[in-house]
């Protein structure tokens, strides 16, 4: 099959298990019993059918193609497995009507605008290990800040005691919340450990030892606020708004400290 037929076509699935939670949110109801099912179904497919994409388009005879936009679908496709995964066992269907739509959306851009090739070269086990955990940590950590603008506005709209909205058949905040913290957690681990990894074996990883560039100090930034976030939680109780702008701020940097240098360099600079 085409590489473009697969491409639309997984981007088609993600929309439609996209509009799918959108009704049944407009309803008044998070997605439930054969809906929440059926989004589960289509995005499974959507998701083998990105990986199909991610398939023809990362790997070249030198390494991995890391240009802009395979990057961010590769993070979306680890976000929208990750999201599938999770739904399972935890109540983050709603999460859908962001999650679906920017993952079939990221899917288009790739195909749309490939860009010019950005090569990472690859070659060994450890290589592989720190490039599934840097884009995990990705995927963990957008669908946390994904909760926390929903729950930034689930408050907002309670504040304004506005009801009968798609925010409405939410979870509680303190649900929310927890949810939030949990991918927080795990996403900060992982975000750790790809750090570690990559100060420890930066010759075997990259073939040049450790330098502080944009990107390194941006993503120590990042894990030193998202450190400081969870360590007000469990220490001060942090929570609510403060929280969701500590969340923001964390992700900034990290988002920055990739697709920020590679917007700057690939163009801005057309390098």
């Amino acid at each position: 099959m085409k590489y473009w037929l697969v491409s639309c076509l997984a981007a088609a699935l993600y929309l439609l298990a996209g509009a799918i939670i959108y009704q049944r949110l407009r309803r008044g109801s998070a997605p439930a019993g054969m809906t929440k099912t059926t989004v589960i179904a289509l995005g499974i497919m959507a998701v083998v059918l990105h990986a199909f994409v991610l398939r023809s388009t990362l790997p070249v005879h030198e390494g991995l193609n890391l240009a802009l936009t395979n990057a961010i679908s590769l993070v979306a496709w680890a976000m929208a497995a990750l999201f599938l995964l999770t739904a399972l066992y935890k109540p983050i269907a709603n999460l859908g009507i962001v999650v679906m739509p920017a993952t079939g959306l990221s899917v288009l851009a790739a195909w749309l605008w490939p860009g010019p090739p950005v090569i990472l070269a690859t070659g060994s086990p450890l290589q592989s290990l720190h490039i599934i955990m840097s884009v995990l940590a990705y995927g963990l950590l957008t669908l946390a800040v994904i909760q926390s603008l929903l729950w930034l506005a689930q408050e907002q709209q309670l504040r304004q005691r506005q009801a009968g909205t798609l925010l409405h058949a939410f979870p509680p905040l303190e649900t929310m919340e927890r949810l939030m913290f949990q991918l927080i957690t795990l996403g900060f681990v992982l975000l750790t450990l790809t750090l570690v990894s990559g100060a420890m074996f930066s010759e075997q990883l990259f073939n040049k030892p450790l330098r502080f560039t944009h990107h390194v100090v941006l993503s120590l930034l990042s894990w030193l606020v998202f450190a400081v976030l969870l360590f007000g939680r469990w220490h001060f109780g942090w929570r609510g708004r403060p929280a969701v702008r500590w969340t923001l701020s964390g992700f900034a940097l990290l988002a920055l400290a990739y697709f920020g240098t590679k917007f700057v360099m690939e163009i801005v600079l057309g390098r």
